[in-house]
Parts: C-alpha cells; sequence; structure tokens
C-alpha cells in the first residue's frame, strides 16, 4: 500500500500522544501529593483538637441526653476545618461531641480563562472517563467507627493513626485522623477528624480536563502546521517531478532545462542537481547530434574521391589509371585515419574509465614528450625536484601528446613550442600563433570541436582537447586554454594535485 507524505507526516503528528500520558501520570502524582498533604492537614487538625483538651476532664464529662459543654463546641468550632466533621469517643467508646458536615463542600470556581473555555468544551467527552465526585452520599457515622474503630480504638491506645475508608453507600471516600487526648500519663478519649476527597477529585478532574483540552488543542495545531508542511513539500515535489517529466520528450531529448530553486534546503538542493544533470545531459544530446554531421562531412570527401578515382579509371587510358588509383588510396587512407581517431577516442575513454592509478614523477613524462615531432623546436623545462602525481603516466603522456600536436598545428614562425612543469604540478604548453576565436571560449575542450583544419591535410574530429580534458580530470584537475598576455599565441594549461 502506497502512503503519502501528507498521511505519514500525520503519522508523525501522533507522537504528540505521548502529551496526555504524560499528563495523566502528572495528575496522578499531583493527586498523591494533595492526598498526603490533607492527610497531614487533618492530623494537625485533631492534634490541635486534642492538644486543646489534654489535662481538662471536665470539658469531657459526657451528661446524659445533653449535648457537649459550650467550650467544646467552641474548640471544635474554632479548629475544625470548613469540611471536615470531628467527633470525640471516650475509653467507654462512647460518643462525647459530633460537629461538622461531610457534605458541605464548596465547588471550584470556573475561571474565564481561554483554558477553562477549552475545559467546558471537553467536558462531555471527559464525562464518560472521569468519576465526578458528588455529594449525595451516606455520611452517617456507624456505630462501628465508634466501637471498633481502627483510628479510634488507635489513638485511645495512645497512637495517632489514619485511614482511608467508602461512605457507607460507598459513593464517598472518607479520611479519618485520630490523635488521643491526655488527662496526665492516661489517655481519657481520642479525636477523630475526617474528610472527603471529594475537592481533592474535583482538582485532579480539572486537571485531566486541561491536559485533554490541551492535547487536543496541540494535536490540531502540530496536526495543521505538518500537514501545510507536508502539502508545501508534496507541491514543490510534485512541480520538479512535472518539470522533470516535461524537459525530456519521449525520444529523449531534452527540450527545456529546469531553472533550479533558490531555495537553501534540500528540495532546492535535488532541483538545482536536476539541472545541472539535465544541462549535461543536454550536452550530450548535442554531442552526439553533431557527430553525426562532423563524421558526415568528414567521411563525405574521402568518399567523393573514392568514387571519382573509380569513375575516372572506368574511362581512363591505362597510362592515367596510377593517377586515379593513387587518389582512390589516398581516400582509403583518409577514412582508415577517421577510423582509427575514432577508436582511439573510444580507447582513452574507456582507459580513463578503467586506468589504476599510481605514484610517478611527472618529468619523466615531460622530458619525452616533444620526440614524436623531431621538425619542431621545444623548449622544455622542469624543476630539480621530483614532482609526484596520482593517476596514470601512460593517460598523462597521451594528454601531454594532443597538447603538444595541437601546439605544433598552430605553431608559426621559428619560435619554438615551450613545455614546462612547474614545482605544483602545472602543466603548461604554449606556441606563437594566432589568439583563441572569442566564439571558442569555453568550448575548446568540448567534445567534437575544431578550430582547424588538420596538418598535413589529415581529417580531424575535434576530440583531441577533449582526451586532454578527460585525463586531466582522471588526475583530479582542470584544462584550459588562453592566450598569451601579449597576444602572441596561446598557452594550454593542465592543472593538478600533488600526491601525498
Amino acid at each position: 500500500m502506497k502512503i503519502g507524505l501528507r498521511a505519514k507526516v500525520l503519522l508523525v503528528a501522533l507522537v504528540l500522544s505521548v502529551i496526555p500520558l504524560v499528563g495523566w501520570l502528572h495528575a496522578k502524582q499531583m493527586e498523591r501529593l494533595l492526598r498526603e498533604g490533607q492527610e497531614q492537614a487533618l492530623l494537625a487538625t485533631a492534634r490541635a483538637i486534642a492538644t486543646a483538651l489534654h489535662d481538662r476532664p471536665k470539658l469531657l464529662e459526657l451528661r446524659a441526653g445533653q449535648p457537649a459543654s459550650g467550650e467544646m463546641e467552641l474548640i471544635l468550632r474554632s479548629l475544625a476545618r470548613a469540611e471536615s466533621r470531628i467527633w470525640i469517643v471516650d475509653q467507654n467508646q462512647r460518643l462525647l461531641a459530633l460537629a461538622g458536615d461531610l457534605r458541605k463542600s464548596a465547588p471550584l470556581a470556573e475561571g474565564a480563562a481561554p483554558l477553562d473555555y477549552a475545559v467546558r468544551v471537553v467536558r462531555p467527552l471527559t464525562e464518560y472517563v472521569l468519576e465526578r465526585p458528588t455529594d449525595d452520599f451516606d455520611d452517617a457515622l456507624p456505630e462501628a467507627e465508634i466501637a471498633n474503630g481502627p483510628v479510634a480504638a488507635s489513638a485511645l491506645q495512645g497512637v495517632a493513626t489514619r485511614r482511608w475508608r467508602n461512605s457507607v453507600d460507598a459513593k464517598a471516600v472518607i479520611l479519618s485522623a485520630s490523635h488521643p487526648v491526655w488527662n496526665g500519663e492516661q489517655v481519657v478519649a481520642a479525636v477523630v477528624a475526617e474528610e472527603t476527597t471529594n475537592r481533592i477529585r474535583s482538582v485532579y478532574n480539572r486537571a485531566i480536563e486541561q491536559v485533554v483540552a490541551v492535547t487536543l488543542i496541540a494535536f490540531f495545531i502540530g496536526a495543521f502546521t505538518l500537514l501545510a508542511f507536508a502539502s508545501r513539500l508534496s507541491t514543490r515535489l510534485s512541480r520538479l517531478r512535472d518539470e522533470a517529466e516535461a524537459a525530456i520528450d519521449s525520444q529523449g531529448r531534452v527540450r527545456r532545462l529546469l531553472s533550479g530553486s533558490n531555495s537553501s534546503d534540500e528540495i532546492g538542493d535535488l532541483s538545482r542537481s536536476f539541472s545541472t544533470a539535465l544541462e549535461r545531459l543536454a550536452q550530450y544530446n548535442s554531442y552526439l547530434e553533431h557527430m553525426a554531421g562532423r563524421l558526415s562531412h568528414e567521411l563525405r570527401t574521402p568518399i567523393a574521391v573514392v568514387r571519382s578515382s573509380l569513375e575516372n579509371l572506368k574511362l581512363a587510358a591505362p597510362e592515367e589509371a596510377a593517377t586515379y588509383l593513387t587518389r582512390a588510396n589516398d581516400g582509403l587512407k583518409r577514412l582508415d585515419t577517421l577510423l582509427t581517431r575514432m577508436s582511439e577516442a573510444t580507447r582513452i575513454e574507456q582507459s580513463v574509465r578503467e586506468a589504476t592509478r599510481e605514484r610517478f614523477d611527472a618529468r619523466d613524462v615531460v622530458r619525452g614528450g616533444a620526440l614524436a615531432y623531431p621538425a619542431k623546436k621545444f623548449e622544455v623545462e622542469v624543476p630539480d625536484a621530483p614532482v609526484w602525481l596520482r593517476g596514470s603516466p601512460d593517460l598523462y603522456a597521451q594528454m601531454l601528446d594532443k597538447l603538444v600536436a595541437n601546439a605544433v598545428d598552430f605553431a608559426t614562425g621559428e619560435e619554438p613550442i615551450r613545455v614546462r612543469l612547474t614545482a605544483e604540478g602545472t602543466l603548461t604548453v604554449s606556441n606563437r600563433g594566432p589568439r583563441l576565436p572569442e566564439s571558442m571560449a569555453g568550448k575548446l575542450f568540448e567534445s567534437m570541436v575544431s578550430i582547424r583544419s588538420g596538418r598535413a591535410g589529415e581529417p580531424h574530429l575535434g576530440l583531441g582537447l577533449y582526451i586532454v580534458r578527460l585525463i586531466a580530470e582522471f588526475h583530479g584537475g582542470a584544462a584550459q586554454a588562453m592566450d598569451r598576455e601579449d597576444g602572441s599565441g596561446v598557452v594550454a594549461r593542465v592543472t593538478a594535485p600533488l600526491a601525498p
């Protein structure tokens, strides 16, 4: 199944689902801390009331049919918490006093902040998963808690304690904390303070609702942003695809080049790479198209010579036959030269691709570069120290031969051709002669490009300097041609990095 870029980005957006998990863990941690705080606060309330009753036995006297004394009621009301119930039991498990109401819990106030509005919006969703606290529960004080309750019993033994229990109808969770009342060294009663966890549950629910609201807001914003970003990427890639498909026709010809994006991101780099690749492909197509025309031009002349010689041979007298046979033979030699040059170019291109690299001293190659042209004067200059290059000495020698042959074809006058190798690995071949045509600027080292008619009447396909460029690039360098500074000739230069 094919998954689009937008779908993949939406899947990545699911990473936002970790937000509710983290929020839930945070809310549970907050609930635990609130419960611990409630335990400490309720235990402190029981301790405060018990301290107020220490060594005051008359306050603990129970009169039949009468409520607790006014002073005890005052103590309970002044020290009790707003949402708590406090009761006191003596050693005989008699209930001495009871004050407060567990169902008097103030609801949490609704705020007007944007997040509170979002909470109210998601509340219908959270109603299905959150347990809402209720004040409609049975808050009766069971007789078992008074007579045999572990909280009161522990305090009557002199040990303060606390315990969580459910209400009678199990609709609320009640926290009980007790503390002993001392009369000298004797425990005479126990103070028990109770509260429900409704307010803590309300705070917990509010926190969960806020987490859900923040999660939904973050998810929608993140998903929208990622979807817009993915759509932008998808649009750019689709445009690049359409341009690439429209750039090449069904016959493989490059109809137009990509403009290339100016963006500095990866898609911009890809667009510029496509543009460069298409430009090189267009150059290669141009090379192939021009090759057919140049070959047709070069082959037409020797073929015409052979044809005319054979036709004349039929009509010629025997004493003239030798002349026409000579012309036909020259035409065949010209054809053979063309095929040889083409084979040589193909062989060298293959050699460049398959050649192994080795470390060699370029001086040894340069010293023998002019031996094939004894009729020309040469000045060869090499440094005293070795010039180590990494590549193929045979290919380097062929490159030098092409440069020297080019200089020999265009050299004029008696000035020698200068071949110079520097200690930095730069090779130059300079000759006096005509300047470079302005129309050939930057094109001399392309394939099938030539500005000469050939030496000694030999055909020329414009592959020599192209081979020079291939070999120079094989050695990690570059080839270029320029006029002499005084305009008296041309200098061909090949740079190559030194071997480490």
